[in-house]
């Protein structure tokens, strides 16, 4: 394992915050893991060479070739053999299944989220049932945003009432009406509420000073 983690230290190598934070649901040791990213690197459809891949991680060729049994059993590579350019018969390491586990995984995560009664997933039921169709992953993920930026439940269903009010049934309308409450300070139901109650009160008392020299009068049809 330690020569596995010497690749580290030899150059720059990518790992992706989302698979390290959901290795072990593929059920990967980590020097599995860390022999994985390592192919991941390498991108799809690779030549796969067990004693280059030896050499640059210092580790015997014995041991590539068990760590590429192993990730193969698990299903997340394979290694098939191609015809390349020049029409040659060649080993190459694909990865194809192993992003779609993560995929997976991804989808599997967007769905606990929303049947989690703790994670606020009512919200997204709610804005399904009014938008009248499912929410794309895109929009899932603005949802969250809004969570993890501390506007409540309650709050965002505020905010989908006005939009939808106003005939209007997009997250990006949606995304306005927080922006603007959250300026104004306004956080709960009776937030939003007061401030309805003061804009009504401003619109009645505009109305009631509206100047009356500016009117116009017909005297001669009043009463006699």
């Amino acid at each position: 394992m330690n020569n596995l983690i010497d690749i580290f230290k030899d150059g720059s190598i990518t790992v992706p915050i989302y698979m390290l934070k959901n290795y072990k649901k593929l059920k990967l040791e980590i020097n599995e893991f860390i022999f994985l990213i390592y192919l991941y690197n390498k991108g799809n459809n690779f030549l796969f060479n067990p004693e280059n891949i030896s050499e640059e991680l210092n580790i015997d060729v014995s041991k590539v070739m068990n760590l590429i049994g192993i990730l193969t059993d698990k299903g997340l590579i394979r290694v098939d053999v191609v015809k390349n350019d020049k029409g040659y018969m060649e080993d190459v390491v694909i990865i194809d299944d192993f992003y779609n586990k993560l995929s997976l995984i991804m989808m599997e995560n967007i769905n606990d989220k929303k049947n989690n009664n703790i994670d606020n997933s009512s919200i997204f039921d709610i804005i399904e049932k009014e938008f009248g169709r499912t929410l794309s992953p895109i929009e899932i993920e603005i949802i969250k945003g809004w969570l993890e930026n501390n506007f409540s439940e309650e709050l965002i269903k505020e905010a989908l009432k006005e939009a939808t009010f106003n005939g209007v049934s997009n997250l990006r309308y949606i995304d306005k009406i927080l922006y603007e409450w959250s300026k104004k300070g306004i956080k709960s139901a009776s937030d939003v509420e007061n401030n309805r109650k003061l804009r009504n009160e401003k619109k009645d008392k505009e109305e009631d000073n509206i100047d009356l020299d500016t009117l116009e009068w017909n005297w001669f049809d009043g009463d006699e």
